[in-house]
């Protein structure tokens, strides 16, 4: 049996449509390919949630959230994660002033609408946990005053998975505080010389090019996608679907720790946004499935044996997922 629930209006959702594939067009003016992980990012941008993008150095990881942070009319900040940041450099201090003889809050960059805290495995722990604290309650503390961020907020970090001198991994509990892990892999090879092609043409030295993508929209129809996403009808058996692949990680072999029900709230969550993203107002078992990977591959722990074997989190959860039965439409 179906829970009831209002139906969203064909025509927003329809408007919601527009402007997604609207905001995939102008991403594109800046990066090229990576189609799946720039849904996978537009998913958790309509479902609120923050984004931990994996990838080796060189494969637009920070052009990405440049050109997502062009696309609508918010505040931008960025932090590069280095050994010595403080957890005020990201959350904010107070300073005395000697003038007025009274201490002021300087906030820190944070306090924005879209956050890309590049290289966020290089802080240390404390740091990272000042970081990780904000994503979660969406408010800092500074000299025993409770100061909200502005919504809109979101946090897109970026890692390194292959250089691990002088770095300090995110523990298991707090990677849970990010919706989705999205790995961005080398591009096709049509992509990477139409990549080339872009780069070098008419452009002198490095500097990231977002000069072609127009702002589409205000922070106040940011929230309105996210409202309509939050509305997407979700069956009770495709809600039963996302739940049972979320506890069949418990018990699968080679997984030593599996996800918990955060798992299966990221599951849903994003399968509503990658319903609106494709102009529906329902999610099916096929949207559960797409953002399996991305929302679960950094809430389960591998066994020591399966690591031994070379096999990957995803391998395990592909696995997973071709024995865990889908409903039927």
């Amino acid at each position: 049996m179906t829970t009831p629930s209002a139906s969203p209006d064909p025509a927003r959702i329809s408007w919601a449509a527009e402007q997604t594939e609207a905001l995939r067009t102008e991403i594109h003016r800046a990066l090229v390919g990576q189609g799946p992980v720039v849904d996978q990012v537009l998913a958790a941008f309509l479902a609120g949630g923050h984004v931990l993008l994996e990838g080796v150095p060189g494969l637009g990881k920070t052009l990405l959230v440049r050109a997502l942070a062009t696309t609508f009319q918010g505040a931008f900040a960025r932090i590069q994660f280095t050994p010595d940041l403080m957890p005020s450099d990201v959350t904010g201090h107070a300073m005395w002033d000697m003038k007025s003889e009274q201490f002021h809050l300087r906030r820190g960059p944070v306090f924005t609408n879209l956050l890309l805290a590049d290289e966020v495995n290089r802080a240390p722990a404390k740091t990272q946990a000042a970081l990780l604290e904000v994503m979660q309650e969406q408010q800092v503390s500074l000299e025993g005053r409770t100061l909200p961020v502005e919504a809109p907020f979101m946090v897109l970090a970026t890692q390194n998975p292959i250089e691990q001198e002088g770095t300090y991994p995110l523990p298991e509990a707090q990677l849970d505080r990010f919706l989705l892990k999205v790995r961005m892999d080398y591009p096709e090879a049509g992509e990477e010389v139409a990549l080339v092609r872009q780069v070098t043409t008419g452009a002198v030295g490095d500097a990231l090019r977002v000069d072609g993508v127009r702002p589409l929209m205000a922070a106040a129809e940011v929230l309105e996608l996210q409202r309509l996403a939050a509305t997407v009808r979700v069956d009770d058996a495709v809600l039963d679907y996302a739940v049972r692949i979320v506890r069949a990680t418990r018990q699968w072999p080679g997984i030593a720790l599996g996800a918990g029900p955060r798992g299966a709230i990221a599951l849903v969550r994003t399968a509503r946004a990658q319903a609106l993203l494709e102009g529906r107002d329902f999610a099916t078992p096929d949207d559960v499935k797409a953002m399996a990977l991305p929302a679960l591959r950094h809430r389960i722990q591998r066994s020591p044996e399966t690591e031994i074997e070379g096999l990957g989190s995803d391998d395990l959860l592909l696995a997973l997922l071709a024995k865990v039965p889908a409903p039927r439409a």
